[in-house]
């Protein structure tokens, strides 16, 4: 018990809470502000073409996928840390390309009140809502 109280004792004065609750804030702030960026700069059709056709520049794709397991590492950390762990986790694994992934995209897509949340973001940007068929 006394070493836990060490421990406690040594992040408390070494500010590293304070350092963690900042980065909590800061987390929550750009998942509010980048997440409808995202959302409403997809194209319409981002889930009816196929990946083939919505391949890009290899070096984007590359540095697309380090984000992503970045983002995954940190919302792993975060889920005993403070922070939006599972959001953060559900953003990484959305850019990290992995077997299933678009079978996943879509099931998570198909959902009524998901694929309404997303269109009325989609709407107050002025865009068209996406087009998503339904999961195999």
């Amino acid at each position: 018990m006394d070493a836990l109280h060490a421990i406690v004792h040594r992040l408390v004065k070494s500010n590293v809470l304070m350092a963690l609750g900042i980065f909590s804030i800061v987390a929550v702030v750009a998942t509010a502000v980048i997440v409808p960026i995202v959302i409403a700069r997809m194209p319409a059709d981002y889930f009816v073409k196929s990946s083939d056709e919505r391949r890009s520049n290899p070096v984007l794709v590359v540095l697309k996928n380090i984000a992503g397991v970045l983002l995954v590492l940190l919302g792993v950390a975060m889920l005993v840390l403070p922070g939006q762990g599972i959001l953060t986790l559900v953003l990484g694994l959305g850019l990290v390309d992995f077997p299933g992934r678009r079978r996943f995209e879509l099931k998570v897509m198909s959902r009524p009140s998901v694929l309404k949340a997303v269109n009325a973001l989609r709407r107050r940007a002025g865009r068209s809502p996406l087009e998503v068929p339904r999961p195999e």
